[in-house]
C-alpha cells in the first residue's frame, strides 16, 4: 500500500512539473528569460498542480500497477525494474503527447517522453528506497519419498 502512496504523492507532481517545463520550451518560452519570467513560470506550477494531481492520478496508478508486478518477478532485480518502469511511462508518454502539434520530430519525441520516465524513475527508486516489502516466496517442490 506504500508503494501506492508514493507513486500518487509524487508522480503527479514531477510530471506536472516536467511537462510544463517541456511544453514552454516547445512554445519557445525560454528564448529571453528573466528571473521575472522564471517566477511566472512557479506561479503558473502550484496554480496548476491541482489538475497535475487530477489528470496524473490514474497514470501514477497504472506505472505502480506495473513496478508492483515487476517486483514479484524474482529474476529482475531493482535496477532494472526501476529501468522498465520509466521506459514504459517513456513510451506512453511519448506516443501520449508528441503526436500532437505541429513540429512532430525527434527531440519532441525525447522531450514528451521524459515527462513519463522522470517521475515513473524516481517514483520507483523512492519505493525501493523507502518501503520495506518481503521478497516473494520460492516456490520449492515437495520431497519425493
Amino acid at each position: 500500500m506504500k508503494r501506492y502512496l508514493i507513486f500518487v504523492a509524487v508522480g503527479p507532481a514531477l510530471g506536472g512539473f516536467a511537462l510544463l517545463l517541456v511544453t514552454t520550451y516547445m512554445s519557445g518560452y525560454w528564448t529571453n528569460t528573466n528571473p521575472g519570467e522564471v517566477a511566472k513560470l512557479f506561479k503558473v506550477f502550484v496554480t496548476s498542480l491541482q489538475y497535475s494531481y487530477l489528470f496524473g492520478f490514474l497514470p501514477a496508478l497504472m506505472m505502480c500497477a506495473i513496478d508492483d508486478i515487476l517486483f514479484h518477478v524474482r529474476r529482475i532485480g531493482p535496477t532494472l525494474r526501476m529501468l522498465l518502469v520509466g521506459g514504459i511511462a517513456f513510451l506512453l508518454a511519448a506516443f501520449n503527447y508528441a503526436s500532437h502539434g505541429s513540429e512532430y520530430g525527434i527531440i519532441q519525441w525525447i522531450l514528451y517522453g521524459l515527462v513519463g520516465f522522470i517521475p515513473a524513475t524516481v517514483s520507483s527508486w523512492l519505493v525501493h528506497r523507502f518501503v520495506e516489502e518481503p521478497q516473494p516466496a520460492v516456490a520449492t517442490e515437495p520431497p519425493t519419498a
